[in-house]
């Protein structure tokens, strides 16, 4: 029997999936999650089996979970589906109805987080809080959705609810809404985005995941491309637990899987059966492509918020032998900072000012973006476009950064006033008590004139330089100045250990955040951690000599060839050599 409730769509403001965060599950992937929560899961020896899909789409997961169950259990699951979408409803209905013409399902177009709230007590002023028995089973692909796209009281008030700060997406509330409707000993298993295990804004969550939950295995699945969205997946596999105050982290199974360039030694049908293969292996799958497969267990660093790693004795061997080199972390040299943010870019930032109505403006400076980004020393782009200057109305005064006065710089000024209305309209600039012509993010106006290690935020691999010739750093990129004017050799040592290849495999083993082809994320929480050798060593200052001399010398074939040099002297000083490259 299926009986189906829908209501009022719920979003209105934009477009269904980008506002419902609808990234259905394929058929296969659905049934790789089903298999792993039936084989983990205790089920009860008599009366109903309760199943829930919080945010159930068009019905794939729960109907693969139920053909999962043994055919003498099924006749007792009881099936609950909620979706804001009522044609996802109607599809799921459809969908179950077909394969289950006799299963009790229930089909509800419900806010499974309004749902949650309620429970809590906490859906409005006069909410009792609803009751509802627990689930045995939970299955989920959460919607993805960024908290801009939800709306500031929607997302306020699920941060309130959930314990969540700064910006997050929905899946996060929905994970820990979860977890307040599983059984204890219930098993779940989450679809995901990848994102909480390693970005900074996921530390709530991860503390509260191995809190609320027994986690008993996850597997990043990396840039597989398992959905046509471009979501880099996870699973999470989860049995419930009545102690929510402990985190719960020994012996959690972790798994990762991605791209490489590496030559196969086995085959695989696709993607999900090549993670039955032994750790560290390299699998080819029929398409062409290529995976590196990798198991052992969660790592954090003994912190809850700590961001997630597969350790291996192997990993942590390699690992400890750097640590065992390393005197301090990039974090010595200064702070890493984003560029400059104007959010008015199509005013601010041009490549012809020189052709622009009354002139040439005051306050122009270089700047540097990624078009610019080569290793050690940064490249004039060949295209005339791609060379830009921004309109920089900021300096430092005895009271500190403030606003120049445009009185000053009349072309500017007249520039500016051009475009007030579109300036004005940043109403946040202004509620910030900032001035209409200002810069959301214009970082400090003294530290542009001083060298700084400069590289862009996503790249397949290391590229970072110094700049020397005062340019202002853009948003698309980040930086780095030595805080301390007796170290600035610092600067140069780690201008050498970043743009190594040893960089790339402390990345891998350390962080492992990449996006699709390969693709690393070079920001500030994982440059801030990468390792610097001894300074004083002889074999380091000689270091810090050669960089120098490579960034005088680039573009030519002798800096390559000195780089080559250069590359492997850095996995000499932190105690390892590139022919032991482990991957």
């Amino acid at each position: 029997m299926l009986d189906t409730v829908t209501t009022t769509p719920r979003y209105s403001v934009v477009n269904r999936q980008k506002s419902g965060g609808a990234t259905y599950t394929p058929i296969v992937f659905a049934r790789f999650v089903a298999e792993q929560m039936i084989q983990a899961a205790e089920l009860p020896k008599s009366g109903k089996i309760r199943v829930l899909d919080p945010a159930c789409g068009d019905g794939v997961l729960l109907d693969a979970l139920i053909k999962n169950f043994p055919h003498e259990f099924r006749k007792r699951v009881e099936a609950v589906g909620y979706d804001t979408d009522p044609e996802a409803i109607r599809v799921a209905s459809q969908r179950l109805r077909q394969d289950f013409p006799d299963l009790d399902v229930r089909l509800e177009q419900k806010d499974f987080l309004e749902h949650v709230l309620n429970l809590q007590g906490g859906g409005d002023l006069f909410s009792t809080g609803e009751v509802q028995k627990p689930f045995h089973l939970v299955i989920a692909n959460p919607p993805y959705v960024r908290t801009q796209i939800m709306g500031a009281q929607q997302a306020q008030q699920l941060a309130q609810s959930f314990g969540l700060t700064g910006r997050f997406d929905l899946y996060y509330p929905f994970l820990l809404g979860i977890s307040q409707v599983l059984a204890d000993n219930g098993v779940t298993g989450v679809i995901t985005s990848n994102r909480f295990m390693t970005t900074k804004s996921g530390q709530t969550v991860r503390r509260a995941m191995l809190s609320r939950f027994r986690i008993l295995h996850a597997w990043d699945l990396g840039d597989t491309k398992l959905f046509d969205a471009a979501v880099l997946p996870s699973v999470l596999l989860a049995r419930g637990t009545p102690d929510s105050q402990h985190p719960h982290t020994n012996g959690v199974a972790y798994s990762s899987i991605y791209e490489t360039n590496d030559t196969a030694i086995a085959k695989a049908e696709d993607v999900l059966s090549a993670l039955n293969a032994d750790n560290d292996t390299v699998i080819a799958i029929p398409d062409g492509r290529h995976f590196r497969v990798r198991h052992g267990v969660l790592d954090n660093g003994g912190d809850p918020e700590g961001i997630w790693r597969v350790a291996t004795q192997a990993t942590d061997q390699w690992l400890a032998t750097v640590e065992a080199n390393t005197w301090e972390t990039f974090r010595r040299i200064g702070k890493i900072r984003v560029g400059v943010k104007s959010t008015a870019d199509k005013i601010f930032i041009r490549n012809n000012w020189n052709n622009i109505p009354g002139g040439r403006p005051e306050l122009l400076r270089p700047l540097i973006t990624r078009k610019c980004a080569r290793r050690f020393k940064a490249v004039a782009p060949e295209n005339a476009k791609h060379i830009k200057e921004i309109l920089y109305p900021h300096e430092v005064t005895e009271n500190g950064r403030v606003a120049v006065d445009l009185g000053r710089y009349p072309k500017a000024a007249s520039y500016l006033e051009n475009h007030r209305a579109a300036l004005e309209a940043r109403t946040y600039l202004i509620e910030a008590g900032r001035k209409w012509y200002e810069l959301w993010v214009p970082q400090d106006p003294t530290a542009w004139l001083s060298p700084k290690l400069v590289f862009p935020d996503i790249s397949d691999r290391p590229i970072f330089w110094i700049d020397t010739d005062g340019g202002v750093v853009n948003g698309e990129c980040y930086w780095l100045q030595c805080e301390n004017k007796d170290e600035q050799d610092l600067l140069w040592l780690a201008l050498a250990v970043a743009n190594s290849s040893f960089i790339e495999v402390f990345y891998d083993h350390r962080f492992n955040n990449k996006l699709y082809a390969g693709r690393r994320r070079y920001i500030t929480q994982y440059v801030e951690l990468f390792p610097l050798p001894n300074p004083k060593s002889d074999e380091v200052i000689a270091i810090i000599d050669l960089v120098k001399i490579i960034h005088a010398k680039t573009p030519s074939t002798e800096a390559d060839q000195l780089a080559a040099d250069l590359d492997a002297r850095i996995w000499r000083v932190f105690g390892l050599s590139a022919e032991e490259v482990l991957r």
